[in-house]
């Protein structure tokens, strides 16, 4: 066998996972959407068969959380039958899939911490066609980790510190909802933590109760209000103008698709079974900025 594949290469976690590990001169092959139709089963099977991996890395998704509403049958497609597509697959070759999964599969209503044994209610078609996925994967793999995780940014693609920074420029003033509480990661805090598990499996040193669904978000709780505050602080040397920033609720920003109010995991499992946690949420924050601003190059 051959190293690790990553699948969705191009997303914000998969461009990270092949960044460290080729700068860390791990084998791995890297597959984008161009490159590898997850929804294809043939695809998939032909792929695996020809690489030979020994282990992949799910990292493809449909993430678009309010288009989905209007377009369940992508979603679904994407996020269920392409995760199904490659759990039959890495079943048949006889490898672990490490599957990345969402928050967004609990509706919110508790106020602690979730577990990986709280129940699941999705509130929206994405949240659903994730929790689909996870289903699929379970049946199919026995080998499997699922990683559900949260509020998800990174160096590459599009998310809300982007968003945040654009905004900076265009608006004196920006509404930001106050009441939905999560756990904000850094996609290189992700992507250390997944091939730190790819080390473990192709060391030998796999542990016992390895395999199973984990949850893996940074450390720390904050509100999307609160994530924009310390984004401009963090920022602040390097922006022209700070806008003012002014709470909102979550009735006063409606979105097609309905959000958790609180979907903070707790991260405790995959620290005990493999030893691995991620850092506060502002740390990895910090690193984001510098390396987005220009101010340091991105960590090694």
């Amino acid at each position: 066998m051959s190293g690790m594949l990553i699948i969705g290469a191009n997303g914000q976690v998969g461009w990270e996972i092949v960044r460290q590990a080729r700068i860390a001169g791990l084998p791995c092959h890297a597959m984008d959407r161009t490159q590898l139709n997850i929804t294809a089963a043939d695809a998939v099977s032909s792929a695996i068969a020809r690489l030979k991996p020994s282990i992949a890395i799910n990292a493809a998704a449909y993430t678009n959380v309010d288009k989905a509403e209007s377009d369940a049958e992508t979603a679904f497609s994407v996020n269920r039958d392409g995760a199904a597509h490659l759990a039959e697959a890495c079943a048949a070759a006889d490898i672990p899939l490490v599957h990345l999964s969402t928050d967004y599969v609990f509706d919110g209503t508790q106020r602690t911490p979730y577990t990986e044994d709280d129940p699941v209610s999705p509130l929206g078609i994405y949240g659903a066609s994730k929790l689909a996925g996870e289903q699929a994967v379970r049946e199919r793999c026995p080998t499997h980790v699922i990683l559900r995780t949260a509020w998800v940014y990174g160096i590459h693609g599009q998310n809300f510190v982007k968003t945040m920074l654009r905004i900076a420029r265009e608006r004196e003033q920006i509404k930001v909802v106050d009441d939905q509480f999560g756990n904000p990661t850094f996609a290189g805090d992700l992507a250390r933590a997944i091939l730190a598990l790819v080390r473990q499996w192709q060391s030998g040193a796999w542990p016992a109760q390895g395999f199973g669904t984990f949850h893996l978000a940074g450390e720390g709780v904050t509100t999307w209000c609160g994530f924009a505050r310390a984004i401009f602080e963090e920022a602040r040397p390097k922006l022209e103008r700070v806008p003012e920033i002014r709470a909102i609720t979550t009735a006063e920003y409606p979105t097609p698709a309905k959000r958790p109010p609180y979907s903070v995991l707790d991260c405790g499992r995959l620290a005990e079974t493999h030893g691995l946690a991620l850092r506060p949420w502002e740390q990895g924050l910090a690193e984001m900025l510098e390396t987005t601003l220009g101010l340091l190059p991105a960590r090694r």
